[in-house]
Order: C-alpha cells, then structure tokens, then sequence
C-alpha cells in the first residue's frame, strides 16, 4: 500500500482559492453559453440583457474566455498544486513563490475583465488582429500565463527538492505527470507571449502602427492546439491513476501512462499548422508536415484508451463484473465523481474522431469555420475536460472542506443532464456545419436561414436548456457542501483515490522517469516543425494591418 499524505490546512486553502476563482469563472461563462443556443433558436435575449451586455459577440467572448481560459487556467493550476504536494508527500518547496504566481493571475484576471465587460474587447477567444481590443485585455491575459509560469516554478523546485533526497527512486505518476503537463503549458505558451509582447500590446498601446494578421495567426495556433492537451493532461491523470482507484481496481500501466504522457508532450506542441490550411502565407508542404505531426498524436490518444479501459474493466471484474461488455455494469455508477468521469470519456471519444476529421486537410477545407469547430470543442473542452474536473470536484471540494458532498443522487443526474445536453447541442452544431452554417455567426438574427437547418437550431436551444439546468444543479450541489455546517465524521472523511499499479512502479524503465532526452526531443521537433516557416513569416514580416473594431 502506498503512504498517505494529508495536505495542511493552509495548503489546502491555497488549492481551495484556485478552485474557487475557476468555478466563479465557470458559472458567469457558463451563463452565456445558453443564450448563444438560444438566439441560434430564436430566441435572442441579449437585447434584454443592455446595457450590462451590448452585443452577441460580448456575450460570445466572455463564455469562450471565462470558460476556456480562465475556467481552466485557475483549475488546473490549483489541482496539479493538490497532486505534486501529495504525490511528492512534501510541501511546496517556496510556497510564497507559489502564493504570489497566483495573485499574478488574480490581478491579471481583474485586469483583462474591465475591457471585456466595457465591450472594449469583444474580440473573441482567438483575439485574431486586424481586430483590436483595449491594451488591458491583452496585458491582462499575459499576466494570467506569466502567474502560471510563476507556480509551475514552484513545482520545479519542489521537484528538485524530492529529487536530491529520493535519488534513483521513479517519480510518483500523479506527480511526474502535472510537472510533465506544466513543462507542456510553458512550452507551448511561448507562442502567444511572443504574439502579446512584440506585436499586440505595443500595437494596443500605440507604439506601432499595425500588425501581420498571418504571422499574429501563427503565433497564436503555435499556442492554441497545445492548449488543448493542457485542457486535457490534468483529466488523463484522473482517468490513469485515480478513477480506477475509485472503480476498485489498480492501475494497469505505470510504464504505459509514462510513455503516453511523454509522446503527448513530444507531440502536442509542432502541430499548429492545421488551423492554418486556408491560410495562403504557409507553404503547402509545412502544412503536410504538421498534419502528420496531428495524425501522431493519436498514438498516445490510444494508449490511453487502451491504459484507461484496461484499469477500469480490471475494477469492476474485481467488484464481480462479468462477460465482454456486462463488466461496464459493474462500475460504481452511483458515484457521481466516478458517474461523471465515465460519461466524460464516452462523449470525448466521440470528440477524438472529430479531431481526426479536423486534420484531414480535404474534409478540413468542407467543415472550416463552421458550427463543426464549435461542436467539436464542446465534445473535448466542455465535456471531455469539464465534466471530468466536476467529477474531480465532487470528491476534492469534500477532501478539502472535510464535509460531506450534499446529495450525491442530485450530483448524478447533475452528470447524466450534461450528458444528454451536450449530445443534443453538440450533434446538432456538427450536422449544421456539415450544411454549411458558419461559426461565430448569431445565426437566429441572420436574414436567411434555409429551411434544412430549422430543426437542428431548435435542437442547439434545446440543449443548451438541458446543460443550463445541469449548470445549474452543479453549482447547487458544490455550494450546499461547502457552506454546510455539519463537517464528516472520521468514517466519512475521503481519501484521495490514488490507485496503485498492477506491475511494481520499480519496474518501470529508468528511461521514462529522465527528463533531458525527452525535453532535448520536445525541442528540436519543434524547430523542425517551426523553425524555417517562421523564419520565413518574420524575414517578410509587415507590420501594416491597421486595427478595426467590428461590434
């Protein structure tokens, strides 16, 4: 059995303020998503909503960055915090250096919030130029990333700490991967700092006239596509090493977890490019070379399948499960934490096939800039990523206020309505991108509509409603367990589900716990993949796009 940790009080403060601010942000944006389904409906209620609100794409910037950006950020941050002092059994290292990475982000969030909510910034998730946004926004959202930076710091000099008085041990999994997704996230935000400091804050801020809309786009996607993974990293290291413990099972590979996460880092980042196929200032054949690179990265994508599926069919055949498929019955389903995650990974699979087709570059050209993307996304960020950190949630908000989580049957349906909602909302936005509807359009205000795509509007409604309610039902339940008054009693105290691998982690090859031929790989995969178009983009760089405000 492994060795327990529990985390000090001020400690678990510090995730709890990570989480608070995250799920603030994801109830505001959350809002907003339902009324985009609504107006696609019919039913348009931002009219009603002025003047706190002027305009769709507003109410379409604030969803996308609250939930996206900050939703996530803020989550993530806090929960690899939680999972690198326990998995190391050792406090942060400088714990203040961690504490003021987090109040870089708090004033980073305040900062880049005054010009959205002034509709000064309505500009989009992707914040493409020529479209301009007040200065504030952009050295907002800088200051968010560089606070993140600062607490991953913190975990390097954790790690190094643990690492001198644990010489020729192997990393603890759950620790080893959020260093792993931190070293990711930083590599992978180099694109956009370059983007924010040399080109959009000075150009904000009237230091320069213009902006090259293709290198800007660049820059960008060299960031936006690994973002997906820092989204996505956190809830693999749930689906690994904590979901089977829940499922009373152990965790099949700790070799396999390792090498997947390593092929995610080496692959994630040198990809960008497939965002770009109708971008006519990147040459055919670098757009060939990151298709490959995209196609690559579903290796580990089905490792993981494989490592997750295999965990969870070994704790149910533990729990008495039975025959090829029967087993999936004998899951603990009236755990919502457990009911949650399981849901999550089923409609994620779903979103994986829609990335394939994303990269195809053919069937890109047919579904680009259509209510595809937006479905796609809702299938890995909004339910892949985000119903597994609210089944995260439901044991870690216990774990840290020590109450009881209020009513886990109204947790669980809270889990099955996202489900159903966003195979509603989600199906629905596919099928009208295959018929063409744009994306980032208030289709319910556009002056022609063709009739094929009526029925499948009402459905976007539909399921906005249906993850509303959903929502709604999550933020009840949190609520209700934090402000409880009745803390649980020694027998109900949880425990944090680390699973236990099948195979002793000794076993695992000392090759997959160094760090420098992976990194050393990391990098020159990159310059390879980045390195000669982007010298091209900065050698015939032109600064000459003048700013627009469209809304």
């Amino acid at each position: 059995m492994s060795e327990t940790y529990t985390l000090s009080s001020q400690e678990k403060k510090f995730v709890g303020w990570h989480l608070l601010i995250a799920l603030i942000a994801l109830a505001i944006g959350t809002l907003f998503g339902p009324l985009q389904t609504f107006e696609h409906a019919g039913l348009d209620l931002y009219p009603y909503m002025k003047p706190v609100i002027q305009s769709y794409y507003q109410g379409l910037t604030l969803h996308a960055v609250l939930n996206a950006l900050v939703w996530t950020t803020f989550f993530i941050t806090g929960f690899l915090t939680f999972l690198v002092i326990y998995g190391l059994k050792r406090p942060l290292r400088y714990p203040t250096l961690n504490k003021a990475g987090f109040w870089v982000m708090v004033v980073g969030l305040l900062v880049a919030a005054v010009p959205i909510l002034l509709n000064q910034a309505s500009v989009l998730y992707t914040f493409y130029p020529p479209m301009e946004a007040h200065w504030a926004f952009y050295v907002g959202l800088t200051l968010v990333v560089v606070g993140s930076w600062i607490e991953g710091y913190g975990f390097y000099f954790t790690y190094t700490a643990w690492r001198k008085e644990n010489a020729g041990v192997r990393t603890p999994f759950i620790a080893f991967a959020s260093i792993l997704t931190m070293v990711m996230w930083q590599i992978a935000t180099l694109g956009v700092a370059a983007e924010m400091l040399t080109m959009l804050i000075p150009w904000a801020l009237g230091l320069i006239e213009g902006t090259d809309a293709q290198l800007a786009r660049t820059y960008f996607w060299f960031t936006g596509h690994p973002l997906v993974y820092f989204w996505l990293l956190p809830a693999y290291i749930s689906w690994y090493a904590l979901l089977p413990k829940q499922v009373g099972g152990k965790m099949f590979s700790d070799s396999l977890a390792r090498l997947a996460f390593w092929l995610f880092l080496l692959f994630s980042v040198p990809l960008g490019f497939h965002h770009q196929y109708v971008d006519p200032g990147v040459p055919q054949a670098w757009k060939f070379i990151h298709a490959v690179l995209t196609f690559s990265v579903f290796f580990p994508s089905m490792m993981t399948a494989f490592t997750v599926i295999a965990s969870l069919e070994y704790g149910a055949r533990q729990r008495g499960g039975k025959g090829m498929f029967r087993w999936i019955l004998a899951l603990p389903w009236n755990d919502p934490s457990v009911t949650a995650q399981l849901l999550a990974g089923i409609l994620f699979m779903f979103g994986g096939i829609g990335g394939l087709t994303n990269a195809a570059y053919n069937v890109n050209l047919v579904i680009h800039n259509t209510t595809w993307v937006p479905g796609h996304l809702h299938l890995t960020v909004a339910t892949g990523v985000t119903l597994s950190f609210m089944g995260i949630t439901y044991w870690l908000v216990p774990y840290l206020t020590g109450k009881k989580l209020w009513k886990p049957q109204v947790a669980r349906i809270q889990a099955w309505l996202w489900f159903v909602g966003m195979i509603i909302f989600s199906n629905a936005m596919h099928v009208l991108g295959l018929l063409g509807a744009p994306r980032r359009t208030p289709l319910g205000l556009a002056p022609y509509v063709p009739p094929e795509w009526n029925s499948r509007l009402l459905q976007v409604g539909l399921g906005g409603a249906v993850l509303l309610v959903s929502a709604v039902l999550y933020f009840v339940v949190l609520a209700a367990t934090a402000w409880s008054k009745e803390t649980a009693s020694e027998a109900e105290q949880v425990e944090v589900p680390v699973a236990e691998s099948l195979q002793p982690v000794s076993a695992t090859p000392l090759w997959l716990d160094r760090w420098t031929p992976w990194l050393a790989g990391t990098v020159a995969l990159i310059l390879l993949a980045y390195g000669p178009p982007l010298y091209e983009l900065l050698k015939n760089m032109s600064l000459t796009s003048p700013g627009f405000r469209v809304w």
